[in-house]
């Protein structure tokens, strides 16, 4: 068990344009919203979808590939690293989030 190491990969659908930011010396940083389906046939035998959404950050060449070639719909391969952190709202609530790191990203579904 020690050779196991904090690794994700999703295929999903992006939930809305992705949002970049620029910093210092061009530094780009996107965030995304990704969605994996499940679908599975209940105990009456009816069809059920669920949707999770999954919070994505890319960095760098990565963030600038986002910006220039994804939109909100596109379905994406991802691979990447769940980090945890935590921050206090304008309320002064302590808010707790989740996010994949993102380490590689393949575009699906063709030319459009």
């Amino acid at each position: 068990m020690s050779t196991l190491k904090n690794s994700v990969r999703l295929v999903g659908n992006l939930g809305a344009n992705p949002e970049v930011k620029s910093f210092d010396q061009n530094k780009k940083l996107a965030k995304l919203t990704l969605a994996t389906n499940e679908t599975y046939n209940n105990q009456k035998g009816e069809k059920v979808t669920e949707t999770q959404w999954h919070n994505l950050i890319l960095w760098g060449k990565q963030a600038e590939t986002a910006e220039n070639y994804l939109k909100k719909g596109d379905e994406i391969s991802i691979e990447g690293k769940l980090a945890s952190r935590n921050y206090t709202d304008k309320e002064g609530i302590k808010r707790y989030v989740t996010e994949i790191v993102v380490n590689e990203i393949l575009m699906l579904g063709g030319k459009k």
